[in-house]
């Protein structure tokens, strides 16, 4: 009975996992929903851009913050939080729209102040939303963690598709094709408020299963009663504190420069699209709005199937050490390669895609082959990347370590957006887009270099966790 009741509270857990992570990417569908601040509260495109940014980077700033509670008080905790944040921040939005007059014709200056407050708070309700379905399935299948995070990473990258296809379904009109955008924030706030509800009664319910089985499969009457000391030792828990560690900094800067640079392509995919041509060969002129919209669809894809496949496949190749109390380092299956492979292999692909721009990519055809590339490396990296954190300097702080790499990305990320807009705008006209690789060539030069730079970064850790990680 009582195993069959564990079973039961795991299967609650896994919903509840797959729930959090399937609603989260509320901020990630602002494209949606621009159209309608702009149309309804009269925002510009830079009001527009700020209100976006404040969602997309409410989620970095307090990750070691947001780390420290889930390490503290748990995964409900933080869903808890993220239900309270998720449920202002729609609500709140959607009041600032309803409470605007149909016949306003300027922008209010406090309208546009409180949509970027209240984004931000979606933001920072991503975050706790996200550590608490990716903490919760590593800690709940610690035999399988890349398996158990890269899933839930799958399905908070599914999120924004989601929520825009119930956006475009269930709330736009058949003929105008408007959103209906105060019901939309109102379902949104509802949905997301329950689900993290849910998720705060039943992702501490289960008890995860420890060492304790391998320890007895393992340590019998011919067990050293003396704990040996196992060489796993030496590279993960010589230093608890990563800010001590020397590679825990040659991790952040490949994270800087591998993940920084893939979402500067996925936040300007458009303008990319834009300043190429369409294929000349072609008798059919596609619009850019269909390019862009099938680019953004193969990003996701292959960003979604990656984490998929790779986390499995890291698991199976590369399993995760479990470290008995007598000294003795336990592996599930046998010790194929690294785990840091995984970060290697993508990040080269990347490199190349980076590489084929400056020198093959001529129309809108040939984007695809950058789609999937930083589709590939995005979702292969944060698939192992909370595994490896937690092998390389232990599970008792791996939330708060995890939030103090996520800053890598919160600086990399503007550098390569503002090279990146910083360059096209010189090379364009103030009133239109910039057109021709002449827009980020410069752009994808350095990102080609600092793409190889990460990958030696990447050579160095192999080389010292060879053999344990």
């Amino acid at each position: 009975m009582s195993l069959l009741f564990s079973r039961f509270r795991l299967t609650l857990v896994c919903i509840s996992i797959a729930a959090n992570s399937l609603v989260a990417g509320g901020v990630f569908v602002f494209p949606v929903l621009s159209p309608a601040f702009a149309h309804i509260l009269k925002l510009s495109q830079p009001q527009l851009t700020t209100v976006s940014l404040a969602g997309i980077t409410g989620q970095y700033p307090f990750s070691p913050i947001v780390g420290k509670i889930l390490d503290l008080y748990g995964p409900s905790r933080c869903s808890i939080i993220a239900a309270g944040l998720f449920f202002v921040a729609f609500v709140w939005s959607s009041s600032l729209l309803a409470m605007t007059p149909p016949d306003t014709s300027y922008p209010s200056p406090w309208s546009f102040r409180c949509l970027t407050v209240a984004f931000f708070m979606a933001g920072l309700g991503t975050v706790f939303s996200y550590f608490s379905s990716i903490f919760a399935a590593s800690k709940n299948f610690p035999l399988h963690p890349g398996a158990a995070a890269g899933t839930s990473m799958a399905l908070f990258g599914l999120s924004p598709l989601c929520l825009s296809v119930i956006a475009t379904n269930w709330f736009t009109e058949a003929v105008s094709g408007q959103l209906r955008i105060v019901s939309y924030l109102r379902f949104l706030a509802l949905l997301t408020t329950l689900t993290h509800l849910f998720g705060a009664f039943v992702l501490d319910s289960s008890k995860p299963s420890t060492a304790s089985s391998l320890e007895s499969a393992q340590a019998d009457e011919t067990t050293s009663l003396l704990p040996a000391l196992p060489d796993a030792v030496s590279f993960s828990r010589s230093h608890l504190n990563p800010i001590q560690d020397y590679y825990f900094w040659i991790l952040a800067f490949f994270t800087l420069c591998s993940i920084g640079a893939s979402e500067m392509v996925i936040s300007n995919m458009g303008t990319i699209v834009l300043s190429l041509t369409s294929d000349p060969l072609s008798a059919i002129n596609i619009p850019s709005d269909v390019v862009t919209a099938n680019q953004v669809k193969i990003l996701s894809i292959s960003n979604t199937l990656s984490r998929l496949v790779v986390g499995p496949l890291a698991d199976f190749v590369s399993p995760v050490a479990s470290y008995l109390p007598t000294g003795a380092t336990i592996y599930p299956r046998k010790h194929r390669i690294s785990r840091v492979v995984f970060l290697t292999l993508p990040t080269s692909l990347l490199c190349m895609v980076f590489l084929w721009m400056e020198i093959g990519a001529k129309s809108r055809r040939a984007v695809w082959v950058l789609s999937v590339g930083t589709g590939i490396n995005y979702g292969a990296v944060f698939a192992v990347l909370p595994s490896i954190v937690s092998s390389g300097w232990g599970t008792a702080n791996l939330g708060r370590n995890f939030g103090i790499l996520s800053y890598a990305p919160f600086i990399g990320t503007p550098i390569f957006s503002y090279l990146y807009a910083f360059i096209s705008a010189a090379n364009s006209d103030e009133s239109e887009i910039c057109q021709g690789t002449i827009c980020w060539r410069v752009t994808f030069w350095v990102a080609t270099v600092t793409s190889a730079a990460a990958v030696l970064g990447t050579l160095i850790l192999w080389k010292h966790w060879h053999g344990h990680l």
